[in-house]
């Protein structure tokens, strides 16, 4: 087991997002971009997939989050900073692992969005067929 008492950095990653995610001791404060997480992220699920590696590690409260996200839409980055947020847990405490690669949360969710091809109208779809 580590120290307690410095920080712990970590990366998160969900299609064009990226998180930087830094974690300490402290008493629960969570700020993505310099904002609490809940005025960054106002969808309550998004908020809840946040919190979701703290309560399996039974470690909600414990930690002040300062995080920094770019990139995607706002659904990725929640995942990017849930994403960085296990992986920075795992680097304070490494017996919390296990639980966290069980509820799947060390895995990097690595769909992304498929590149348009040349002669279709997008990634897949193709131009209407006409036999005669």
């Amino acid at each position: 087991m580590t120290v307690q008492t410095e920080r712990h950095y970590a990366t998160g990653k969900r299609k064009t997002a990226v998180a930087r995610v830094y974690i300490r001791p402290g008493s629960g404060n969570i700020l993505v971009n310099n904002r609490p997480y809940d005025q960054y992220f106002p969808r309550p699920a998004s908020q809840l997939l946040i919190l979701q590696p703290f309560e399996i590690v039974e470690a909600l409260g414990r930690y002040d989050v300062s995080a920094t996200v770019a990139g995607g839409g706002l659904a990725a980055q929640a995942d990017a900073v849930r994403f960085g947020i296990a992986r920075a847990l795992t680097g304070a405490d490494a017996e919390r692992r296990t639980p966290l690669k069980r509820q799947g949360l060390l895995t990097r969710d690595a769909r992304k969005k498929e590149r348009k091809k040349y002669g279709r109208p997008g990634a897949r779809k193709r131009f209407q067929y006409s036999k005669r």
